[in-house]
């Protein structure tokens, strides 16, 4: 053991060669001879060998490689498949996911068909190495933390992959495999859902992130600090007295403000690691398929104040001039006001009303537009207007921008119910009494008229 320890010294344990503990009958054997690496030694265990791969671990890597392969393939065709392009470009390749239009169909291998493949034996060999980390540890007498913190990140992943997608009903919502397109994909759906810095679940992810960070670091530091008393062997000195554990303990308790011992702040680190991806998950969930903006979320519920009214919202005179016409949906909501989230059937359509700062469909609102959406596959010919009302109050172009999230909304179910965007018409809605009544439901709608039904 040395005598001093500073940044620059470190301490490399060598001992005799070993092959490990026994495994059971009906495991694999392990291979090779072990040898030990002077190098390697400085970042850890110095000893190589023997190595168990298991049948599990073959299946894995069989599955990650063919993954692997496929990706720099397609990379290397979109370089005219020339090597030194693939390697002056590779931080900006990527393998796209399926386009809008393919919804969660199945498309050619050509247009997203090869992410869709790459993303099953991706997973496939995700979840290979956690059941065989999980049986590792079992057969080996351990604990199951590093599999459950390894499953943290594999939920990370499949939100990210599928399960969002499925819930956005569109695999062009997915990551691709890239790198800078990766992320460029996180800024992109940052834009388009009013900035994950207003993600609650974000924001907790952000934490846990930087907390493990600070938690492994004084860790570390403090692992390091105590090596002269043997402080690497932390579960046999945790009771001791006058040792590296206790040292340490003090030292916390001095200048960290609480107590830790050897084993407790290895819990914290651990659960700090652990829910960094795991709320972090839940935010890129919700975003999109609950939450569609998260600045006029948080404006909705006190989180931020809403953006200033920078000038007197004007009428325009001409308007004014003559007497308005009122809506027939105006006129009947004069005689009962809609509810938020409200759908009702008219002669020619619907008319969906929404809460306020939200483009958010109610599954009564779904209801109603599948069976519009019906009525338009049993009439090919026929078409669907849609015009997407808001308040007079508030910022004019931030209502303008929320008139037409609600009829993209609208938009986006017939389309995904089969119907050709052709026939799918978003019309600007002439200024109607209904627009300029303030706070009232009735200037928060979508009006769908369907023409050319038999």
């Amino acid at each position: 053991m040395a005598e001093y320890q500073n940044l620059f010294t470190a301490v490399q344990p060598t001992g005799p060669l070993h092959t490990g503990v026994a495994l059971p009958r009906s495991d694999w054997k392990r291979t090779g001879k072990p040898f030990l690496w002077h190098l390697l030694g400085r970042l850890g265990n110095a000893q190589i060998g023997p190595i168990y791969l298991g049948g599990l671990g073959l299946a894995s890597l069989v599955f990650g490689t063919a993954a692997f392969n496929i990706i720099g393939f397609n990379m290397l065709a979109s370089v005219g498949w020339n090597p030194i392009e693939l390697l002056r470009q590779l931080f900006w390749l990527a393998l796209e996911p399926p386009p809008p239009s393919y919804g969660l169909s199945i498309p050619p291998l050509a247009e997203g068909g090869w992410w869709l493949v790459v993303g099953f034996l991706l997973t496939v060999s995700l979840l290979l190495w956690w059941a065989r980390c999980y049986r590792r540890a079992r057969q080996l007498g351990l604990g199951t933390h590093i599999a459950w913190a390894f499953a943290a990140a594999i939920w990370l992943y499949l939100v990210c992959g599928f399960f969002r997608p499925i819930m956005m009903g569109s695999w062009s919502e997915a990551v691709p495999f890239g790198i800078f397109p990766h992320l460029d994909w996180v800024s992109a759906l940052s834009l388009r859902h009013g900035n994950l810095f207003y993600n609650p679940f974000h924001a907790l992810s952000i934490v846990f992130l930087y907390g493990s960070v600070l938690l492994f670091a004084m860790h570390g530091a403090t692992i390091l600090a105590v090596g002269r008393y043997g402080g690497e062997r932390e579960i046999e000195q945790i009771v001791d007295r006058g040792t590296a554990s206790e040292r340490a303990g003090l030292f916390w308790r001095w200048t960290m403000g609480f107590n830790a011992t050897m084993e407790s702040v290895h819990r914290w680190a651990w659960w700090f690691a652990v829910l960094c991806p795991l709320v972090g998950g839940i935010g890129i969930l919700l975003t999109g398929p609950v939450v569609d903006n998260w600045y006029l979320w948080s404006a909705k519920h006190g989180v931020v104040p809403s953006y200033p009214v920078s000038h007197k919202i004007v009428i325009d005179p001409a308007l004014q001039a003559r007497p308005m016409v009122k809506a027939p949906v105006a006129a009947a909501a004069a005689a009962a006001v809609p509810a938020d989230g409200a759908a009702v059937r008219t002669a020619t359509g619907g008319v969906l009303y929404f809460p306020v700062a939200s483009t958010v469909l109610s599954p009564g609102q779904s209801q109603l537009l599948s069976e519009i959406a019906k009525g338009l596959n049993d009439n090919p010919s026929a078409t669907a207007t849609i015009s997407g009302y808001h308040s007079a109050t508030g910022d004019a172009a931030q209502n303008e921008e929320l008139s037409k999230g609600r009829a993209k909304a609208v938009r986006d179910i017939f389309a995904n119910a089969g119907i050709d965007q052709s026939r799918l018409i978003l019309s600007k809605p002439v200024e109607t009494a209904a627009n300029v009544a303030g706070e009232d439901p009735v200037a928060r709608r979508v009006e769908v008229t369907v023409m050319g039904v038999k």
